[in-house]
């Protein structure tokens, strides 16, 4: 009994940290027949136009692939930045899970307004252009964000909360419900939207996620010498 019970006593935990970039994002551009968006584009937008259209920005990140097996999530931290912003006026931006799947086309566009859909592009009525519909347009989302920021100027923002951390172990828990993250800015006033760097991005300031995680506790067999050291100070 006693060395059925020691000889699989757990190895220290260690500490780890994994850094994400998409697997996909996209941009939902308001409009009536779902027919614009940038599923290969340079630039995120979420907010509302000056000219009052609302652009929501989406973003999946491959958690289960980027993780290695049985890794405890302690904490996450999703780092974006803004390279466009009308003015410096601080304003809401929320990240809400995404509750269906969604897809990313070849549409590429720089600006605000958006490409002509192609095929499987996420647009504002469309999970995947042009055959597959939201159940409402705009995305099928979460009511309740999963975190909350001020985001202002031109600056790289950092979103961190314990239900972002609820919603990635989610996801590797059962990968087939990782939809990822719809980003909504603040839609009662006008020019509120703003401009984020893309997974397509140049240079270093495409979205990334950073997991913090505990390795699982890994079996590791000992020697006898070993089992009666601990018989003898007295087995747990």
């Amino acid at each position: 009994m006693l060395a059925a019970s020691v000889c699989h006593l757990a190895a220290p935990a260690s500490a780890d940290v994994s850094t994400l970039t998409p697997s996909r994002d996209n941009t939902l551009f308001q409009d009536a027949d779902g027919s614009t968006s940038s599923g290969a584009g340079p630039a995120l937008f979420a907010g509302v136009t000056s000219q009052g259209k609302a652009r929501r920005a989406l973003l999946r990140f491959d958690v289960s692939a980027g993780l290695p097996p049985g890794a405890r999530i302690d904490s996450v931290v999703l780092a974006l930045h803004v390279s466009n912003a009308p003015n410096a006026i601080a304003r809401e931006f929320t990240l809400h899970r995404v509750v269906r799947d969604w897809g990313e086309g070849t549409s590429s566009s720089s600006g605000g307004t958006g490409a002509p859909a192609t095929a499987n592009d996420a647009t504002w009525t469309h999970a995947f252009h042009p055959a597959d519909p939201w159940s409402a347009p705009g995305g099928d989302f979460a009511p309740s964000p999963s975190v909350s920021l001020l985001v202002g100027d031109v600056d790289t923002y950092i979103w961190s909360s314990t239900q972002m951390a609820a919603d990635v172990r989610s996801w590797i828990s059962d990968p087939n419900s990782n939809y990822g993250w719809l980003l909504r800015g603040e839609e009662a006033d006008v020019g509120t939207a703003r401009r984020f760097d893309s997974r397509e991005a140049p240079g270093s300031t495409r979205p990334i996620l950073t997991v913090f995680y505990t390795q699982a506790a890994s079996a590791r067999p000992i020697s006898w010498g070993g089992i009666k050291a601990i018989y003898r100070r007295g087995a747990p």
